[in-house]
């Protein structure tokens, strides 16, 4: 893959120390610990490994990643890690793309509290759908956390894509949504207006919310209940997408979701005296006009950038309903419970021997100066950082041939038992 030609990490390198003493006691240390993470990424500063051809000896470096949620240069694997897990999860049923947003009166409110305020939007959103749906068991959703518009504004929303259907209450069959509709767009948007207004002001209430600078006076209760009592009456923004066509199109979309950051390498234009100058989409124009470019000092670029850092140990992933942890089991049974629904059609989930035969092969890399890609492949010598990787090199000449005999090999112990149970004979 290509290293795009300017990075987050490029501007971080040339303005990150000058921003970092400017806002001097204004940056949480969680801040400080993003940008050290996406400067180091990918540098000798983190150690690496030479990769060495067992059959040709070329030879490359390669330094270690910061694996930091954040970083736009680590998501791509992450994504692909996770959505290999999940493949097995997905119902051979249509999904449905919903979207809850705060509105902007809340989102100052959301910065300053970060941990409760976006823990309150998920459950809101979780609780309308499930509650519209009529019971929590029997319908599931996944719900990806969002904090920003297309320029990197704090704009906090949250993604959730649903089955469209969920399990009858006598849990014998499946039942189908109707078609191109989930549920009414109306009803979801006055319900999470409630739930969250109402969570909010039992969370204020609790003293679980602080407030600074210009929002300092929300601490008093009058102050705080006047702010929100606009927001009683305005409409909030539910939005319903059209259905997927089945399990693979929700695969690839929800690659595009799931480990996103602020803004991606591949968005930004250039780094000059101006500031840096990135590509955006413009959503209230329509064809290519929605597509803009905008360019902001490198000042204010890091610190929108900094605006979406996540508390740690914040899941930004969610599951609920019967596609929650605690539903594994009772899940893997509905792929003989939905097949053939919508007139969707599925081989099923994988064995646990072809995931595992999959993760192995994935595991190995071909040598890019040797056309011969089956007997190509990289063995990888790690080096600590700091050090220097001509010991690693020496190491990577000498060691190919064993690491080779004692690569280990994965072989398959039968089927699953969680696999085994399937509910088809319920729809015969």
């Amino acid at each position: 893959m290509r290293r795009p030609r300017l990075e987050v990490a490029d501007v971080f390198h040339r303005h990150g120390a000058d921003w970092r003493r400017a806002n001097a006691g204004h940056v949480s240390l969680g801040q400080l610990e993003v940008m050290s993470a996406i400067e180091q990424c990918r540098s000798a500063a983190l150690g690496g490994h030479v990769e060495r051809c067992e059959d040709c000896g070329h030879s490359r470096i390669a330094y270690n990643s910061c694996r930091n949620r954040h970083c736009p240069k680590c998501q791509g694997a992450a994504a692909t890690n996770w959505l290999s897990a999940r493949e097995a999860d997905l119902l051979p049923v249509g999904y449905f793309h919903v979207v809850f947003t705060l509105p902007a009166e809340i989102a100052p409110i959301a910065y300053q509290n970060k941990a409760v305020v976006y823990d309150l939007l998920f459950r809101a959103a979780a609780e309308t759908l499930l509650t519209i749906a009529a019971d929590p068991k029997h319908l599931g959703a996944t719900a990806v956390l969002h904090s920003w518009g297309s320029t990197m504004t704090h704009h906090p929303h949250v993604h959730m894509i649903v089955p469209g259907g969920g399990i009858s209450l006598d849990g014998a069959r499946w039942v189908r949504c109707k078609p191109g509709f989930l549920l009414p767009v109306q009803v979801l948007s006055r319900l999470f207006r409630r739930l969250f207004l109402a969570a909010l002001a039992d969370a204020h209430t609790a003293g679980r919310l602080a407030f600074f600078g210009k929002i300092q006076d929300l601490h008093r209760r009058e102050a705080f209940k006047a702010h929100l009592a606009p927001l009683r009456r305005k409409n909030w923004f539910v939005y319903t997408k059209p259905p997927f066509a089945g399990p693979e199109a929700v695969l690839a979309y929800l690659a595009r979701y799931t480990h996103r950051v602020a803004i991606s390498n591949s968005r930004l234009i250039a780094l000059d005296q101006r500031g840096v100058t990135f590509r955006y989409k413009d959503y209230r124009r329509n064809g290519q006009a929605r597509y803009r470019t905008m360019t902001l000092s490198a000042d204010e670029f890091i610190r929108r950038f900094l605006l979406h850092v996540l508390p740690k140990g914040f899941h930004r992933i969610r599951h609920y309903g019967l596609l929650a942890s605690a539903g594994l089991h009772p899940r893997r049974g509905l792929h003989g419970l939905t097949a053939g629904a919508n007139g969707i059609r599925t081989a099923g989930p994988p064995s646990r021997t072809d995931r595992l035969l999959a993760a192995d092969r994935d595991g190995l890399s071909a040598c890019p100066a040797n056309s011969k890609t089956t007997v190509g492949l990289l063995v990888r010598i790690p080096f600590p950082p700091g050090a220097s990787h001509t010991r690693a090199r020496r190491r990577a000449s000498f060691g190919a041939t064993n690491i080779r005999a004692c690569r280990r090999r994965r072989v398959g112990d039968g089927p699953d038992p969680l696999l085994a149970p399937t509910l088809a004979s319920m729809i015969r």
